[in-house]
């Protein structure tokens, strides 16, 4: 279902997007991934995503700055992993701004429970905003959820959202604006990772954002009778470090 952005998962319709199935559990789950079609291969890669964020190591990192903006809800599809938002338009949806780094949102899915841990700690769920720079860097934020008050954003999208796996579809009249999935305070890791699902392309930048925001057990529920399990388990550092804003 897919904290990545290249080859944007999910841009074209439901199974046109990959032509290699794949699952979240089975002979087709994560452990198999990179088995299941060369271009899977990434999957078993020494810089994979999620991670569990233990350890992070306190820098002077810049600050982040969201651009978001309020656009019709036109590319809303349920890909059979996952429900999405997509961008086709450039900055329909605005931009993440990180020191100079300019990224353009292209795309956000959710997870259910978080992909990401910190301190071995899962969140009830996560939502992964999806951007790309003009040069083709890829930069995921990954928001932590947390069961408490309904979040208005993801009502929105919830009223709309197609129950079956489908083609995109436009919700007339309707908008959304994707700042509504964020929290107040802009503390966050960063550490080099991958797309969390096949393709699983390495090169992703990944903002993980330490505040959680809230959303409500009904709306948790409503997600999980469509996908209880949507996370692939996390994947080891080989090294890697973790940052942490100050």
């Amino acid at each position: 279902m897919a904290f990545h952005l290249v080859v944007v998962i999910g841009t074209a319709p439901a199974r046109g997007q990959w032509r290699t199935p794949w699952s979240y559990e089975g002979a087709r789950g994560p452990q198999h991934w990179s088995d299941l079609a060369p271009e899977y291969a990434s999957c078993n890669g020494k810089e994979q995503s999620p991670v569990d964020i233990r350890n992070a190591r306190k820098g002077n990192l810049p600050p982040m700055r969201f651009e978001y903006k309020s656009s019709p809800l036109k590319y809303l599809i349920n890909n059979g992993h996952t429900i999405r938002v997509n961008y086709h338009n450039a900055a329909s949806g605005g931009f993440l701004m990180v020191g100079e780094e300019r990224y353009q949102l292209t795309q956000f899915h959710f997870h259910r429970p978080s992909e990401e841990y910190v301190q071995g700690k899962q969140y009830d769920m996560v939502v992964h905003l999806m951007h790309q720079a003009a040069d083709g860097k890829v930069a995921g934020v990954a928001v932590l959820l947390q069961a408490g008050n309904p979040n208005a954003t993801i009502a929105r999208i919830w009223e709309h959202f197609p129950k079956a796996e489908g083609s995109e579809e436009e919700i007339p009249g309707v908008e959304v604006n994707p700042s509504g999935l964020l929290p107040y305070e802009r503390a966050y890791y960063m550490y080099r990772g991958s797309l969390t699902a096949p393709p699983c392309d390495e090169g992703v930048t990944w903002f993980v954002l330490k505040t959680p925001v809230d959303i409500s057990p009904e709306q948790i529920d409503a997600f999980a009778k469509l996908y209880p399990h949507d996370v692939r388990p996390p994947q080891p550092l080989n090294g890697r470090v973790v940052k942490e804003s100050q």
